[in-house]
């Protein structure tokens, strides 16, 4: 058990899964159940109106009226990306670092793990459980828009749900490199939270500021969740948000693989 830390931490993660998953659910449960209301309201369309038009790009509140639009500015805009970036961040930060802070890293790598690996299946089982809640986010997405008549069609939900596990991947990566390479949980969470916030802060100045639009398409989150991540099709932008987290995963293997793990 001990030499395949993939299957292992798997095991030992599946009561926080159920939580997170049973978190998602209700979640998109809420939202859902307020479309009824909403859908029926008198005057929806000047009410949205009279809002800035700043505000309606940034949320896309044009597209309200129907039950993707509402689910995107609902959930999507920053719910939903906040939920698996807090998942996706904090597990990668003790992926490696929390192992090392408790002293159990060692105990590992005197088998026949090498670091490497032990830090690709870290990343794997990283990605395997943010999948696993994209698969619960897209199957509480399709019962409830059946439910509550929200017009969410199969491959809208499949494509929003797999821009938020794309997104919490990319910063999970992130935080668990930088663990890696340092050792320190504390330096490895805060690096990738404040990385996600500059993250949502570029993409939301360059909703408002005319000068700053040009650099939106580099933000993670324009990649992610630009025009509302179900019903915009399979953007050719989410293979930037797997590339970033990769790239420097792979950068920081060499750093932790010289380490001297055990004079920590």
């Amino acid at each position: 058990m001990l030499r395949n830390v993939y299957l292992k931490s798997l095991r030992d993660q599946r009561r926080g899964l159920i939580g997170w998953s049973l978190g998602i659910v209700a979640l998109v449960l809420l939202e859902s159940a307020l479309w009824p209301s909403i859908s029926d309201m008198a005057g929806l369309r000047e009410f949205l109106d009279s809002y800035p038009e700043p505000l309606r790009k940034l949320f896309n509140m044009d597209a309200f009226v129907t039950g993707t639009g509402f689910l995107n500015a609902e959930l999507f805009s920053m719910l939903l990306p906040i939920l698996f970036l807090v998942f996706a961040i904090s597990r990668g930060a003790r992926a490696i670092a929390g192992e090392e802070e408790r002293g159990t890293l060692e105990v590992l790598l005197v088998t026949k793990l090498s670091p490497i690996r032990l830090a690709l299946e870290q990343a794997a089982l990283l990605a395997t459980t943010a999948g696993a809640l994209g698969i619960v986010l897209f199957g509480a997405l399709v019962v409830c828009s059946a439910v509550f008549g929200l017009g969410v069609g199969i491959g809208a939900a499949l494509t929003g749900a797999l821009a938020m596990v794309l997104l919490g991947v990319e910063f999970g990566w992130i935080a668990l490199a930088i663990g890696a390479a340092t050792g320190n949980r504390i330096v490895a969470l805060a690096v990738a939270s404040v990385l996600a916030v500059g993250a949502y802060v570029l993409y939301v100045a360059s909703k408002l500021v005319d000068a700053m639009q040009p650099w939106g398409p580099a933000s993670p989150f324009h990649q992610a969740i630009d025009g509302g991540p179900m019903g915009a099709g399979l953007p050719a932008a989410y293979g930037y948000l797997v590339a970033t987290g990769a790239v420097v995963l792979l950068a920081a293997l060499p750093v932790f693989d010289r380490r001297d793990i055990a004079g920590v």
